[in-house]
């Protein structure tokens, strides 16, 4: 398996580190837990999406774009990334944000990643909800490329299978932590939303043989949907590296229990999820992806589906400039915080 075949734009901090979540291992009494933090990426305070650009921008620099358009939720933490990334490329960048949530919020619609998005210079354009936004991106597209621009177009996450194969290469990367610090390794745990996260990670897992599951909490679709977008996704990032059938439909597992009232809107166990890391590790979580994921693995853990003697590594995917959109979701002048309506 050989990545570096691929043009890539080396610009994300890794590796990312490893490290073990003592405190909260021992508040939930379960696994020994373990996080890798891909929260420190260092683009734009950091995240998933940087391994994806790495590739992706490569590929945007090898076709001559000067332009870069992508799509996403208002909070998005890819249009974040994308933005920054062409900051540093010198590339316009035009971001369609979709309003899944219909918050009428100031901070949510104005703060957070937004105003990040317009502190690199991307332009914006607001899409109701419940639209194509894959079709209204390359509507967008054409009518600058009539203007005589050269765009490259990124799918939403950058999911696709040049943006996976930066999760490809998390999977290398982490395989080497796991057996440099001498971990059995029963499982991995992260946020799974346009599945490119995923779908690279299971794919490079799968790869190495290492034999360790990987379960996705789902951030917005069905638990079927969901598997069946990874392991699409999967197979044809597989294919891209020459390793077709090497996925197969049982190797893709997504827990869609813990979406709360939809996308983008946190549960109450998003809330005391977030809340938990903060106050017992110092680690800020999101409330769209990150808490959700981790919702899901505090869940699983109190259910019983990870028990002691066993070692899970939570993959943090980071999103918490979107924290400062969601400060009215939070209510301190309570001990324990209860999500509001956003």
């Amino acid at each position: 398996m050989n990545l570096s075949r691929f043009p890539r734009i080396r610009v994300a901090h890794l590796p990312t580190p490893l490290e073990p979540l003592r405190r909260l291992t021992a508040q939930l009494g379960g696994p020994e837990i373990w996080i890798k933090r891909d929260d420190c990426t260092g683009l734009s305070t950091g995240g998933n999406k940087a391994r994806k650009l790495e590739f992706l921008m490569a590929e945007a620099a090898e076709q001559g774009a000067d332009m870069v358009i992508t799509q996403g939720a208002t909070q998005s933490n890819h249009a974040r990334q994308t933005a920054a990334f062409a900051a540093r490329m010198g590339l316009q960048c035009h971001v369609l944000l979709e309003d899944r949530t219909e918050s009428k919020n100031e901070q949510y619609r104005n703060n957070g990643n937004v105003l990040l998005d317009l502190l690199h210079g991307a332009t914006i354009a607001h899409y109701p909800g419940g639209i194509d936004m894959n079709a209204e991106m390359e509507t967008a597209a054409g009518k600058f490329r009539a203007d005589g621009r050269s765009v490259y177009t990124i799918p939403g996450g950058g999911s696709n299978a040049t943006g996976a194969l930066g999760y490809v290469n998390c999977a290398l990367e982490l395989s080497y932590q796991i057996n440099d610090l001498g971990l059995r390794v029963d499982s991995i745990v992260h946020a799974t939303g346009s599945a490119g996260t995923q779908a690279g990670l299971v794919t490079g897992l799968r790869a190495l043989n290492t034999g360790i599951p990987v379960v996705g909490i789902g951030v917005r679709a069905p638990r079927q949907h969901q598997q069946q977008s990874v392991l699409k996704l999967a197979g044809e990032t597989a294919g891209r590296l020459g390793l077709s059938g090497i996925v197969r439909e049982e190797d893709v597992v997504a827990n869609c229990d813990y979406v709360g009232p939809g996308y983008g809107l946190p549960a109450d166990s998003t809330i005391e999820a977030i809340e938990m890391l903060a106050r017992l590790e110092g680690i800020l979580l999101d409330p769209v992806y990150s808490g959700k994921a981790m919702a899901g693995l505090i869940g699983l853990i109190r259910e019983g589906a990870f028990v002691k003697d066993r070692t899970v590594i939570f993959l943090h995917t980071g999103g918490s400039a979107a924290l400062f959109g969601y400060g009215h979701c939070f209510d301190f002048s309570k001990p324990e915080s209860t999500p509001r309506s956003l």
